[in-house]
């Protein structure tokens, strides 16, 4: 992008006891008058002191959507840490930010995603994340592994474990599928499956089952 082209959402953030942005925004405003840029917009988030308010951020919300919507080029912000409240939040912020994208810039961190050296930074940052990702994936597989081996039985707990038992022994007395399924208030699918896992033959209609003495 040309000098005098980029447009740049400045986005700051103050806690309860700052109050006051504009020491913030002054800055980001004169680094952006002399980098050429055009200031889309000032996306600003006071922090709360209720709690129930306090993960609530909706102009950084608001700053999200626009960059999907491509209203600007570039995102700049005093530091990391009045831009988004955790890592994960950041990581996942910048990724898509790349994606996207946009150029991210934290001022008084000397990241600028708009040179080669920020670039990389990006790619350092999404390697995190996959990492993050292949991360979880292990612990999880190395937990179903770990409850399987200690026989866990993974899944929805069963409500009724000796429903299964009533079932089939009904099927035995000739019951049909829709009439075990009536009276143990079961659907014919949940009916034919609790069969199924017994090693119960289900290959009858749902709604008869062989009489006996009839061919």
């Amino acid at each position: 992008m040309g000098r005098g082209t980029v447009r740049v959402a400045i986005y700051a953030r103050v806690s309860t006891g700052e109050q006051n942005p504009e020491p913030q925004l002054r800055e980001l405003r004169d680094y952006a008058e002399r980098r050429g840029f055009i200031v889309h917009r000032e996306y600003v988030d006071q922090a709360s002191g209720d709690v129930r308010r306090r993960r609530r951020a909706p102009a950084f919300d608001e700053l999200m959507a626009d960059a999907r919507r491509r209203r600007f080029d570039c995102v700049l912000v005093w530091k990391y840490d009045r831009f988004a409240r955790s890592l994960g939040a950041l990581v996942a912020a910048l990724q898509e930010f790349r994606d996207l994208g946009v150029d991210f810039i934290s001022h008084t961190q000397a990241i600028d995603t708009t040179t080669p050296m920020g670039r990389l930074f990006f790619h350092v940052i999404g390697s995190f994340a996959e990492f993050e990702r292949d991360v979880i994936v292990e612990r999880v597989r190395a937990g179903l592994a770990n409850a399987r081996a200690k026989g866990k039985r993974l899944g929805r707990p069963v409500r009724d474990p000796g429903a299964q038992a009533r079932v089939v022994a009904l099927r035995g007395e000739g019951m049909s599928l829709r009439r075990i399924a009536a009276r143990e208030r079961l659907s014919p699918s949940g009916v034919r499956k609790m069969l199924k896992g017994a090693g119960v033959e289900t290959a009858a209609a749902l709604t008869a089952a062989p009489t006996p003495g009839r061919a």
